[in-house]
């Protein structure tokens, strides 16, 4: 029997089209267009000056070498006290471990708790990692789907029809990407009500708190950690890449339950980074502590809200889209159900042989002709969990870029949505159709 050069487990591993759709933009440029870029999650501002003066600063006193895998102690210190203060709860640094940005904690998660078989929760939509590595550990995907009516938000009762005695991790996003969705501290108490009633102490909530800073209307950040018997259970993950617009540096954390814990998590970090580099933490920890990056940080969210504001106005004036206001992130996620019908893509897609239907959806069609037809790329909804998405017709708008360019997406959107001999033509084609 021949062998295959590549390892079985490939196959279940996903990505994050986010990044995937830049071959796509780059046709586009090489082409002549000037595609509308609303499909990365980057905000469009860069880094504050005291940080990079910090980061500088460091360099040049050939603080570049190998540190502590678990992240430098006085980091590691900043990290405990924010936590502990924003959440109420007791924070060690010996809780702490420093990553190259917070998809890593995905990994670690899955690999230190979950054995082949155990059963994950995790939303859908929802960052694309999360499904990925489900799948990849050969886990039992328990998609918890989320919906438009409720703002995207679920319930306690949702969650507790998907517990079983082989759920091992209960994954919680909030402030959500991809739908800007917030869960109250009211959802999350009935939600840790039912944790503590049905799940036993080996089971963990990963809570991606990645967002925490990005709130709109007033609203403050919940943690579930901060709720009774919930602390003990809950790994909570953070990063400088949104609130900081610090994407490029790749810095987050991970505050594990105990100390042993974190232990594991740094014997990861030793295996696959050795360390986070040293800099770089200390910029992140100037972030953290400097008070002049609070008006900043401030100001950045303001513009957020602002621009979340007009375009969920200005897609719901578009026939066959409704968006539900985001409560926080830099996310908007129209669904689109009643836009592509009438532009003949349902019909399109259910003309497909059943092997090409399995690479594509109708909102991944619609993007991609979006993309190539009228330059404005964004994101489908097979791209935040595919797992049990049939039938769901939405896109993902990132509103991480000026105002003038999200009028002129909007605008572009509103005209491949009405560009029924377009499609047609584009569909007869039958290029780039699907992934």
């Amino acid at each position: 029997m021949a062998r295959s050069l590549v390892a079985d487990r490939m196959a279940f591993l996903g990505t994050e089209n986010a990044f995937k759709i830049g071959v796509d933009i780059r046709r586009c440029e090489e082409a002549g267009m000037k595609p509308i870029k609303l499909n990365l999650g980057e905000p469009d501002f860069s880094s504050a000056a005291p940080i990079n003066e910090r980061a500088k600063r460091e360099i040049d006193a050939n603080n570049s070498h190998y540190c502590d895998p678990q992240g430098l102690p006085a980091f590691r210190a900043t990290i405990a006290r924010q936590v502990s203060q924003t959440r109420g709860i007791p924070v060690s640094p010996e809780q702490v471990v420093v990553t190259p940005g917070a998809k890593p904690p995905i990994f670690y998660t899955m690999t230190t708790y979950v054995n082949p078989g155990e059963e994950v929760i995790y939303p859908s939509p929802g960052f694309p990692i999360y499904e990925s590595c489900v799948t990849f550990c050969q886990a039992t995907p328990r998609p918890l789907h989320l919906e438009e009516s409720r703002g995207f938000r679920f319930t306690a009762k949702e969650i507790e029809a998907l517990i079983t005695p082989r759920t091992k991790v209960i994954i919680l996003n909030t402030p959500s990407n991809p739908t800007g969705g917030v869960l109250t501290e009211q959802d999350l108490q009935e939600i840790a009500e039912v944790i503590r009633a049905k799940c036993d102490d080996k089971v963990r909530i990963y809570s991606d708190e990645v967002y925490e800073y990005i709130v709109f209307g007033g609203l403050k950040h919940q943690s579930i950690a901060s709720l009774p018997g919930m602390r003990e259970r809950t790994i909570i993950v953070s990063g400088h890449s949104k609130t900081y617009a610090m994407t490029g540096w790749r810095l987050g954390y991970a505050v594990l339950p105990t100390p042993e814990e974190a232990q594991i998590f740094k014997t990861l970090n030793v295996n696959i980074i050795s360390c986070t580099p040293p800099f770089i933490q200390a910029a992140g920890q100037e972030a953290i502590e400097n008070p002049a990056l609070v008006p900043i940080v401030q100001g950045m969210v303001r513009q957020f809200e602002q621009r979340a504001e007009y375009v969920v106005r200005a897609l719901n004036e578009i026939p066959g889209v409704t968006c539900a206001q985001p409560k926080g992130a830099f996310y908007v996620f129209p669904n689109i159900g009643g836009m592509i019908e009438k532009l003949g893509v349902l019909e399109a897609y259910a003309s497909l042989p059943k092997d090409k239907q399995e690479k594509t959806s109708p909102s991944t069609m619609f993007q991609l002709f979006a993309l190539y037809r009228h330059g404005v790329a964004t994101m489908d909804r097979n791209s935040f969990g595919k797992i049990g998405a049939e039938g769901r017709h939405f896109l993902r708008l990132s509103t991480a870029t000026d105002l003038e360019s999200l009028k002129e997406g909007v605008k572009r959107l509103a005209a491949a949505g009405a560009d029924r001999a377009g499609f047609a033509d584009y569909f007869r084609r039958g290029e780039h159709l699907g992934w």
